[in-house]
């Protein structure tokens, strides 16, 4: 962690602490990647230094020419490097990998396991940082931050659905290599900036089939991985894609990366489509778990934010910061929140108006 100068700051800093006015209102909150857009607020808000991580959203070091105060990273670490840089260095490895699976290379799953596997099991030893994964996603780079973050947590899920190791480390790679197939979409359509036209989604759709036949003869891999790649955009009700195949005919892996997949997709932000808060992401999901999703997997999901939220720091969409200090069972996307500021104790489920916007740590 480093505290250092507005002006030596650059794009894709991330922020270590919350920015406070003088008002002592956030004005960007802590784990945000900063874009030209924020550097210029902080200047128009005269904020003279901030503290960042020592890591760039790319994975690089961050060392500029000036440094006011650096602190040891409080995060533990595995093989001398924290979390967060793990998870930075495994998006970008993922990026040049999938890069060359669209020049025509196969998947080398040695290289994808060695990739992934020292930040999936320090997440299994630290599962709240998949609360905070998600603010480093940029909409440039959402297809790989999306790609990990979706193994990390459908491992996660299977462990809490009481999977055996060997199983939840195969449903995780599948969560990883789900979107592999887009590797093989039309560049043109892969990184559009607006929504696709029909056709165009047509196209993206087949991503799941071109997937599965980059899996297909990998003998390293269990058959359930491999469907999963090719179902996790399935539904129940058999509303999904691509085969329109119904519950009875969906592997339990797809069933856990179809909520991952989807719980991710809304939280982050993505090249057309602004993200969403945790827990509206999780309402939805609920509403459609009676048709589309696995009740199961639905309630995994649902236990695993409230026992990771417990504690976190959270902003509201009235502005206001608060601590989530208690959820109801039956009710996991509206918990009691103490307010910051004045210590006052509110249920999000008696203030239909109100709605927690971010989990901010």
């Amino acid at each position: 962690m480093l505290l250092v100068k507005t002006a030596q700051l650059q794009e894709g800093c991330i922020l270590a602490e919350d920015v406070i006015g003088k008002s002592n209102r956030v004005i960007v909150p802590k784990n945000t990647v900063l874009t030209p857009k924020l550097l210029t607020v902080l200047q128009k808000f005269l904020v003279t230094q901030v503290r960042v991580q020592s890591v760039l959203v790319d994975g690089s070091t961050f060392r500029p020419s000036e440094i006011i105060q650096e602190d040891a990273p409080k995060t533990k670490v595995t093989d001398n490097k924290d979390i967060l840089t793990l998870y930075l260095e495994a998006v970008q490895q993922y990026k040049q990998m999938f890069q060359g699976w669209q020049s025509g290379l196969p998947i080398d799953i040695g290289k994808v396991r060695h990739m992934f596997m020292p930040l999936f099991e320090k997440v299994l030893e630290s599962e709240k940082e998949l609360l905070f994964f998600h603010h480093y996603s940029t909409k440039s780079e959402y297809l790989f931050h999306h790609a990990v973050t979706v193994g990390l947590l459908s491992g996660v899920l299977a462990k809490k659905l009481q999977y055996a190791k060997g199983d939840y480390y195969q449903v995780a790679i599948a969560g990883l290599l789900s979107d592999c197939g887009m590797a093989k979409v039309d560049p043109k359509i892969l990184y559009k900036s607006t929504a696709l036209t029909p056709m165009e989604y047509k196209d993206m759709r087949q991503h799941t089939v071109y997937g599965y036949k980059m899996v297909q003869k990998i003998t390293a891999l269990q058959e359930g991985v491999k469907l999963a790649i090719l179902q996790h955009h399935e539904r129940n009700d058999g509303s999904g894609y691509l085969l329109s195949v119904q519950e009875e005919k969906i592997h339990p892996y797809s069933k856990i990366v179809a909520v991952a997949d989807v719980y991710h997709a809304m939280i982050s932000e993505r090249p057309y489509r602004n993200k969403q808060s945790p827990f509206k992401v999780f309402e939805q999901i609920h509403k459609d778990c009676f048709g589309k999703f696995d009740l199961s997997v639905v309630r995994a999901l649902a236990s695993l934010l409230m026992t990771l939220s417990i504690g976190a720091r959270v902003k509201l969409s009235n502005e206001q910061i608060g601590e989530i200090i208690f959820f109801e069972q039956d009710s996991p996307n509206h918990p009691m929140v103490k307010i910051i500021e004045t210590n006052k104790i509110i249920s999000l489920k008696d203030k239909k108006d109100l709605f927690i916007e971010e989990i901010i740590k």
